[in-house]
């Protein structure tokens, strides 16, 4: 009887009864363990993910009174869509284009880059916790709990809205309809050159975003090229931007095919409309070469239904005497493939359209692994001062670049024009990096031959 009492007179909302400390671990799971591991990076920026916060704080209240296993499942499905809706957001993917990637998995190595070790561990070490948090009652059914769980998960909605308001733009970059199309080889120019008297190289640059109030990186930009006397004399230069969206293979589809979109349909139909196609059928040779895998992305499928007669990729590469650079997507080193691209030319028997998408300056840029940025402070000591991560990337490009200026400057090089021009914005996910990068465009350099050469010495 006594028992009875002492229930029958217990406040209903006050004290600490069964109903408030289920909705206390209802709320440890479903908000606070939930949504942790991506608050810490407000301070350093992310991608929004605010709607995010409430899909999961609904589903929360839907399985509350479910069986474990299938409110660990919820809790463990909701973790990793907003993971993989997160990576997409950095990388301008939306999800059904992040989740068709995921089947070229295993030709990348994430283990070789410490922010994917990192996050894979934080990942693991929530789900861990979450197994042994949702043993615990989450049941409640008092309305003003229920109401107060709504309004907390939405209230750290509008917190995450309101911490990411200065990088609206910056995320999630996908073609609006209607959007006015440019791109570098229809405003610089290039294709217009396509008389057969000379070859034309286009080269799109990994991750080589146009630099946004940050003279240093302004000016290191191209410089190799920029400032190679021997370069001036072979070539006028005309620079600009254009704009992106999405990836890597969007910004393929932009400079190859121009419109915007995708390689997804192409890898079962052809598009007579693109570059390449376009050239063969005026008696070009079409070569394109990328530093990775055939197999990523589906490129050996879709490249020659853009109209490219031949292909070389990172087994071409090394056996024609690469060395094999590491990272996240391990392949050849791009700063070997300017002279191969040069033989090629050299012993060609009619003009070419020669394609090549670089490689090893793709995000994260992690130190050693043959990729020779640990030294970056010879491109710009302030770089490695200020921006570590930048610096690594932009010794990538003066390679490249410089490579490519030595191969050109040659007295013997073929007359050529050449378009080097980025494909996307390097998707950092921190604020301190990305925004020294204008969110909406990707610079581009032409180089155009001379009529009349005189070679200057460097």
């Amino acid at each position: 009887m006594t028992t009875l009492t002492a229930q029958a007179v217990r406040p209903p909302f006050w004290g600490v009864d069964e109903q408030l400390k289920s909705f206390g671990h209802w709320l440890l799971i479903w908000v606070v363990l939930a949504n942790a591991g991506f608050a810490f990076l407000w301070f350093s920026g992310a991608p929004p993910r605010h709607m995010d916060i409430v899909y999961t704080g609904i589903i929360g209240l839907l399985v509350m009174r479910a069986a474990f296993w299938i409110r660990y499942a919820a809790f463990a499905g909701s973790l990793i869509y907003s993971t993989l809706k997160f990576v997409g957001g950095l990388f301008n993917l939306d999800i059904s284009s992040l989740l068709y990637s995921l089947k070229f998995f295993a030709e990348i190595k994430p283990a070789n880059s410490y922010d994917y070790i990192g996050a894979a561990v934080a990942i693991l070490a929530i789900m861990a916790l979450g197994w042994r948090l949702l043993k615990r009652e989450t049941r409640f059914s008092r309305p003003l709990l229920i109401a107060g769980a709504g309004g907390l998960f939405f209230t750290l909605a509008g917190v995450d809205l309101w911490m990411g308001k200065d990088m609206r733009g910056h995320y999630f970059r996908a073609a609006p309809a209607g959007a006015t199309f440019d791109s570098a080889t229809n405003s610089s120019g290039f294709v217009a050159r396509a008389d057969g008297k000379r070859h034309l190289i286009l080269i799109v640059v990994e991750a080589m975003g146009l630099p946004q109030g940050n003279p240093e990186m302004s000016k290191l930009m191209f410089a190799p090229l920029l400032q190679d006397k021997a370069v001036q004399a072979k070539f006028d230069f005309s620079r600009g931007a254009s704009p992106y969206y999405n990836s890597t293979t969007a910004g393929e589809i932009r400079e190859l095919c121009g419109r915007w979109g995708d390689y997804y349909d192409l890898v079962d139909r052809k598009d007579d409309a693109c570059i390449p196609a376009q050239l063969a059928a005026k008696g070009y040779d079409t070569l394109a070469m990328h530093s990775f895998t055939p197999k990523f992305f589906a490129r050996e499928k879709w490249y020659p239904n853009v109209g490219f007669q031949k292909m070389a990729f990172k087994n071409d590469m090394v056996a024609e005497g690469s060395e094999k650079c590491g990272g996240v997507f391990p392949g050849a080193c791009d700063r070997d493939i300017p002279r191969q691209i040069s033989a090629r030319l050299k012993s060609a028997e009619k003009p070419t359209f020669l394609y090549w998408l670089t490689l090893n300056s793709h995000l994260p840029v992690p130190a050693g692994l043959n990729l020779n940025v640990d030294n970056c402070e010879r491109v710009s000591p302030l770089l490695k001062s200020d921006y570590p991560q930048i610096c690594r990337q932009f010794a990538i490009y003066d390679d490249i670049f410089t490579a490519l200026g030595k191969e050109i400057a040659a007295s013997d090089f073929p007359e050529a024009d050449i378009l080097i021009v980025g494909d996307h914005m390097p998707p950092y996910f921190d604020r301190h990096h990305r925004t020294q990068f204008d969110p909406a465009k990707v610079p581009w350099l032409y180089l155009k031959h001379k009529p009349t050469v005189q070679v200057a010495s460097n």
